[in-house]
């Protein structure tokens, strides 16, 4: 078996403190520890997608800048970085998350302020069941939202400065994910068999990790 070329902190032009932070994070469970320990970026100021060093430098992070996190740390320990992303109905935000496989398995490091949409063990067997192992608790207004899912998203096809130590927001990064090819979850047909989450299940998703300075906030991270 051919070993991956593992990059230093230096490769990818990260500092040599941000290289110790990265390198720490041996594994995807301390990754995800880390990724979940960071605050919520509730983009109080504008919309943001901030590269790892902007994630590094203001310790908080929504969902994507939390995978490119992820997917950093990873490449580190000689894995690609890759990520994948879930799209919602128009009246729900999408997700991102990073991936990685265990024997031949997929699994996923995942920031949510929500329980719902965090980690997952690498036990699925296809990018479409792990995307499904989402879909039950993906829900907004009553109704679930989530219907579609990106194939595997190499970072390494960017430069490092355009997504790990740019100064700047990462822009085209986020819109060539959103070009990736995505594949249908559910056919329409399938939508009006949907069962909306009951009473306890909508008691539980009030429950979020950080609060903000409106409710409505902090849910919608």
């Amino acid at each position: 078996m051919r070993k991956r070329k593992r990059p230093t902190p230096a490769d990818l032009g990260l500092t040599a403190g941000e290289g110790r932070i990265l390198g720490a994070l041996r594994t995807p469970q301390r990754i995800q520890e880390f990724v979940v320990g960071l605050r919520a970026n509730f983009e109080q100021d504008g919309d943001t997608l901030r590269s790892v060093r902007g994630v590094l430098r203001h310790r908080e992070a929504h969902c994507l800048e939390a995978a490119f996190v992820a997917a950093c740390a990873l490449w580190l320990q000689g894995e690609p970085p890759l990520v994948m992303d879930l799209t919602a109905a128009k009246d729900d935000a999408d997700h991102v998350v990073a991936l990685f496989r265990r024997n031949g398995c997929w699994g996923a490091i995942s920031k949510s302020n929500h329980a719902w949409l965090r980690w997952r063990d690498p036990v699925y067997r296809s990018l479409r069941e792990l995307a499904m192992s989402y879909f039950h608790e993906y829900f907004n207004n009553g109704r679930k939202t989530l219907r579609t899912y990106s194939t595997s998203f190499d970072l390494r096809r960017f430069a490092p400065e355009t997504w790990i130590t740019g100064e700047e927001n990462c822009w085209d990064v986020g819109a060539a994910l959103d070009d990736a090819r995505h594949y249908r979850l559910i056919k329409p047909a399938q939508m009006r068999w949907l069962m909306p989450p009951d009473a306890t299940v909508l008691r539980a998703d009030d429950l979020v990790q950080y609060e903000s300075r409106d409710r409505k906030t902090a849910r919608k991270y």
